[in-house]
């Protein structure tokens, strides 16, 4: 395929996205998730993360080796996220937390999709970003993506605290920063079902990312971002 063919079919891609979402919606904000949602798992950048964690319990906060594993997972579980719990019972400075754990080359790992782009560029909706990491991470991670102009504003971990996803009271901060009052014109789209559950327990349209969904885990699901367009619109 020629360069010009090449530019020419990006063109119609475009154009194709944007005609399709023309049509009347239903809802009026997106909730994004961020890691592992808006770039697949398969880039192991939220493994390099964990690994991050990793290290910083055993180096910053010198927990034992061996139980490390567990009380991340422990904490994931029981709090919403591996630093929740670390707040709760050990002494933690968050800040020097998030900062440690994304101190990562995002380059590295992440690279731009053009169709993903114009598909969520199409969206007739207010789009935000609902993420349980921090703006910092959130930013960059956006901007490696070239995506950071799409969304109107960030929800991340520090906004909603002491909740996160997926707590219920999580939500309806993000809702309330968003100006929204009906849940019902609200989606959410993550890559946990833990997050999709909750989500369509507090009234949300909820969109499982990466895997099918099933016994009220979600909504409806998609891998493929061309999906999307045909399930916000079958609603």
């Amino acid at each position: 395929m020629t360069p010009a063919n090449c530019a020419f079919f990006q063109i119609e891609s475009e154009f194709a996205s944007r005609v399709l979402y023309n049509r009347a919606m239903k809802f009026s904000t997106i909730f994004f998730d961020l890691d592992d949602t808006l770039y697949p798992p398969s880039t192991n950048l939220w493994k390099a993360i964990k690994g991050r964690m990793n290290d910083y319990m055993r180096d910053r906060m010198n927990l034992p080796v061996e139980k490390i594993p567990e009380l991340r997972e422990k904490y994931y579980l029981q709090y919403g996220t591996t630093m929740r719990g670390l707040q709760a019972n050990h002494q933690l400075d968050a800040d020097d937390f998030l900062a440690y754990v994304h101190d990562l080359p995002l380059s590295d790992y992440l690279t731009p999709d053009p169709l993903q782009r114009s598909i969520i560029a199409s969206l007739p909706t207010r789009n935000l970003i609902f993420t349980n990491a921090d703006i910092h991470h959130a930013e960059r991670v956006l901007n490696v993506l070239n995506l950071r102009d799409l969304f109107k504003s960030i929800v991340d971990v520090n906004t909603v605290t002491p909740y996160c996803k997926p707590m219920p009271e999580s939500f309806d901060i993000a809702m309330k920063l968003a100006g929204e009052a009906d849940p019902s014109r609200c989606v959410m789209i993550d890559d946990l079902k833990r997050t999709t559950r909750a989500a369509r327990k507090t009234g949300m349209f909820s969109i499982l990312y990466g895997e099918a969904y099933m016994n009220g885990d979600a909504d409806a699901s998609f891998s493929d971002w061309h999906q999307l367009a045909g399930i916000l619109e079958a609603q």
